[in-house]
């Protein structure tokens, strides 16, 4: 009796996993198709389309003449240097002012807090169009443009921002640097309150200083914050478009040209979307290089 008992028991808790089981792979469906039909199968498209000469209606093989083409391009290796100078100076930058102003922020009350993170995190909400047309109005080379007015006032003359080769790609870093502080400045600031008072109070009882305290106490209390930032910066300074594509186009000279608006231009402009797809995995093969190195190099000494 007590066997069939239990064998009873182990059919229905065999029935209840397998139901349980059933409603676990029922939930995953949902994210796996949506991963396989908007992330995996256009990956896999793209490459079969980088070995073609892409039409509407009947591709030719072309094996590996985008590929070719495109590293015989001296505007993909331009492009390519555009966006490492871009990426190279606009997340160092963009991190130190975040955590610098971060520092400064923590001292204040909670809600005194949430208007300084309120007030910078504003600009991460606002479309891309609306801030492009901002900051196309600041650097307006007209008089009437914001920074030449402040610059007028100096007795600077006015400055084509967007339209010289040799002011466009600052003008853009720039916008770029103050356009993404109130992400970073939100992710520090959790970061610094999570660090463990009793660190401060060490750090009192020895004498150390402010100075001394970010140093040896905040910032490596921080640094895996600080890994994390750097890498989403460098991968999403790589994957440049927007900023580019509607502030100046590419221009002037392809000064400003980016990975990403060639790609574009390629695919959308020239209609040549098996070298823009060549383009754009040969991209994505560099930003993974770019991340594992980082990664290695960055994160040694980082205990998660």
């Amino acid at each position: 009796m007590k066997a069939m008992n239990k064998a009873i028991k182990g059919r229905q808790s065999r029935k209840v996993f397998k139901k349980e089981m059933m409603w676990s792979y029922l939930f995953i469906l949902v994210p796996l198709c949506t991963f396989t039909i908007f992330t995996l199968y256009p990956v896999l498209s793209a490459a079969i389309t980088s070995f073609q000469k892409y039409r509407p209606l009947g591709s030719e093989w072309v094996r590996f003449d985008n590929y070719i083409n495109t590293f015989k391009s001296n505007l993909f290796f331009k492009a390519l240097k555009n966006t490492f100078v871009y990426s190279v100076i606009t997340v160092p930058v963009s991190m130190l002012l975040s955590f610098s102003i971060s520092i400064m922020i923590i001292p204040f009350r909670r809600k005194v807090q949430s208007a300084f993170k309120a007030a910078f995190y504003l600009p991460a909400i606002a479309s891309g169009v609306a801030l492009s047309f901002v900051w196309k109005w600041i650097y307006d080379p007209l008089p009437t443009g914001l920074l030449n007015s402040v610059l007028g006032v100096f007795g600077i003359s006015n400055q084509n921002w967007l339209g010289s080769s040799k002011t466009a790609m600052a003008s853009l870093i720039i916008m770029a640097v103050f356009a993404g502080l109130g992400q970073n400045i939100i992710i520090y600031i959790a970061a610094l309150l999570g660090i463990d008072s009793t660190y401060y109070e060490a750090a009192d009882i020895d004498g150390a200083g402010f100075f001394q305290k970010v140093r040896y106490v905040v910032w490596p209390m921080v640094k895996p914050t600080t890994v994390f930032l750097s890498i989403t910066g460098v991968i999403n300074g790589f994957q440049s478009f927007q900023n580019a594509y509607l502030m100046t186009g590419g221009g002037p000279d392809n000064a400003t040209t980016m990975a990403g608006l060639l790609i574009f231009n390629r695919a959308f402009k020239y209609f040549e979307y098996g070298e823009a797809c060549a383009q754009a995995l040969l991209l994505a093969g560099i930003i993974a290089i770019f991340a594992v190195m980082q990664f290695k190099l960055s994160s040694s000494d980082v205990e998660y």
